[in-house]
C-alpha cells in the first residue's frame, strides 16, 4: 500500500499496562467508528504479557475498506492511560508534529513542555473512574474513562457514539463506564 491509498486513514496509539484495560479501549474506540460507517482495525501489541507489564494498542480507521495490517509507526494521536510510561518510554515515537497526546494525569497540558511541538490533552480519568467506581481505589480502570475525552479533542467520532460502544462492549457496569467517559468528555483539558 502506497502513502497515496492511506489518504483519509487516521491511526491512534494507545500505551498503558497490563490491567488497564488499553486493548478493550482500542476495540471500544473501533467500535464507536464502526457505528458511523468508518471501516476500522484494533489490535494490541504485547510484550511480556503480565498485570502492570506496558501494552500497547492501536485502531485505525478510514473511510474505504483498510488492506494494511501492521503496527502504528506514525500515529495522528497518541492515548495514555498510566502517565508514568512517558519517563519509560518514548510515547511521541513517529508522532506528527502538531498532531493529539491525550494523557490521564491529574496535571494540565502547558506541565508538559518537553511535549510542546504536540497538542496535549489532559483529563484525570483516574479520579473519575473512582468517582463510578470503576475498578478498586488503588487501581482504578480508566480504559472506558479516557475515551470520553477523545471526540472532544480530536472531534473525529460523537460522544454518542462513544457511549453507545462503551455500553455494548464493557464487560461490567456500562452504565458507570459510559457516565465516566461522558464526565471526562466535560473536564478534558486542552
Amino acid at each position: 500500500m502506497t502513502g497515496t491509498d492511506r489518504k483519509g486513514m487516521f491511526e491512534i496509539r494507545f500505551h498503558g499496562r497490563g490491567g488497564q484495560g488499553v486493548v478493550l479501549a482500542s476495540t471500544v474506540l473501533a467500535s464507536a467508528f464502526f457505528k458511523e460507517g468508518k471501516f476500522v482495525q484494533a489490535f494490541p501489541s504485547f510484550g511480556a504479557e503480565r498485570r502492570g507489564a506496558p501494552v500497547i494498542a492501536y485502531t485505525r480507521v478510514s473511510g474505504q475498506e483498510i488492506c494494511i495490517r501492521f503496527g502504528i509507526y506514525h500515529p495522528d494521536c497518541v492515548i495514555v492511560l498510566d502517565p508514568s510510561l512517558t519517563k519509560q518510554r518514548d510515547i511521541t515515537s513517529g508522532l506528527k508534529e502538531g498532531h493529539w497526546i491525550i494523557m490521564n494525569t491529574d496535571k494540565n497540558p502547558e506541565d508538559y513542555p518537553s511535549l510542546n511541538i504536540y497538542r496535549v490533552a489532559t483529563i484525570d480519568a483516574n479520579s473519575i473512574a473512582r468517582k463510578y467506581g470503576l475498578g478498586s481505589p488503588s487501581m482504578p480502570i480508566i480504559n472506558t474513562t479516557i475515551l470520553g475525552a477523545f471526540p472532544k479533542v480530536t472531534q473525529r467520532v460523537s460522544i454518542d457514539s462513544i457511549l453507545d460502544a462503551i455500553r455494548e462492549n464493557s464487560p461490567s457496569k456500562p452504565e458507570e463506564n459510559a457516565q465516566a467517559a461522558l464526565d471526562a468528555y466535560g473536564k478534558v483539558t486542552f
